[in-house]
């Protein structure tokens, strides 16, 4: 079959792979119809990810179709968060959180290919009428979906009186500010020093757009921030962003550098709280937002053949994509 494969370091090559081995009684064969490169991928690609090691076939924002077993020739859509199903936190419903997760496309061979095998309890319903790209979409919506969750649970008043920003315009920043959005919340800003991104963001209304290298809005007057890029510098905006009594929601996982600023956390009682994956909750949350168009039009997502995944990877490294999430299609 063929497949994307990172073989180093800012390398990416499309060539032939094996078939994948036959699955197993509580396994599926997909053919894929699409999936989404996503920032983890890049951490991989820049060799920053110690858990992804080359020769790998990354991806794992996919659908498909079921090529074995009793769901044969249906739809699915791939919840790519495999985790034991039996520890307290999988019985509680927070399946994230699972001490023994594992991810498609992490140390097991992903969906940048054309096929895949995944745990049959891992495939999602796909509704019938659903297109291939919003169905690719669910995973990195479920982490929007699950940071607003999160923050709702910690916010004193209800999400849709909030202030919010959020720092990061990729897609999971994006998709947040979506959800944000959808659930009536009408003063959201969107952070991002790519230029072109900043254009996509502006073109389509997904909040204020502003420059962080060039000005930022008013310190702390925002009830709860997003940090969907998780870097020193980004952390250290979210101190300075958010007003006392708010809530630092961090999403992102770009480096463990420095930033916050923990003594003015403490003195005006700011809460900070991480935010991991999604449960299957978020995920069938995120396919009904989806479904039912709920997060506006999606001609902001780029669509390209697997074939074309080398330049894909290349042009968001060198901040080339406008798109905050390309999809690629085997």
């Amino acid at each position: 079959m063929k497949a994307l494969v990172y073989v180093g370091t800012q390398e990416v090559v499309y060539r032939d792979e094996p078939e994948p081995r036959a699955p197993a009684q509580d396994e599926m064969l997909l053919k894929v119809d699409a999936c989404g490169l996503c920032g983890s991928d890049m951490h991989a690609y820049h060799g920053l990810d110690s858990r992804r090691v080359p020769p790998l076939v990354l991806g794992h924002e996919a659908c498909g179709v079921v090529q074995n077993g009793s769901r044969q020739g249906e739809r699915v859509i791939v919840n790519p968060l495999i985790t034991c199903g039996e520890c307290q936190d999988c019985v509680s419903g927070r399946s994230n959180l699972c001490a023994q997760r594992e991810l498609v496309g992490m140390r097991i061979a992903g969906a940048f290919a054309e096929q895949v095998v995944i745990p049959a309890r891992n495939a999602l319903t796909m509704p019938d009428d659903m297109g291939i790209i919003e169905a690719s979409l669910t995973e990195p919506t479920a982490v929007g979906v699950h940071s607003v969750v999160v923050a709702e649970r910690v916010l004193h008043r209800p999400v849709s009186e909030a202030r919010a920003l959020v720092l990061g315009a990729g897609a999971i920043g994006v998709l947040t500010a979506l959800v944000l959005k959808s659930k009536g919340c009408s003063e959201v800003y969107l952070g991002d020093t790519n230029a072109l991104r900043r254009q996509t963001a502006e073109k389509h209304g997904f909040g204020h757009v502003y420059d962080p290298l060039q000005s930022e809005p008013e310190e702390g007057s925002f009830d709860v921030v997003f940090d969907a890029v998780g870097s020193g510098k980004t952390r250290a905006a979210c101190g300075r962003m958010v007003r006392p009594g708010g809530v630092i929601c961090h999403a992102g996982l770009q480096d463990q550098s420095e930033g916050l600023d923990t003594r003015r956390l403490t003195l005006q009682e700011v809460s900070f709280v991480g935010n991991y994956c999604y449960t299957v909750a978020d995920l069938q949350a995120s396919i009904r937002l989806l479904h039912r168009g709920e997060l506006g039009a999606l001609d902001w997502i780029e669509q390209r053949p697997l074939s074309a995944g080398a330049s894909a990877f290349a042009d968001i490294h060198n901040g080339k994509s406008a798109a905050p999430k390309i999809v690629l299609l085997p």
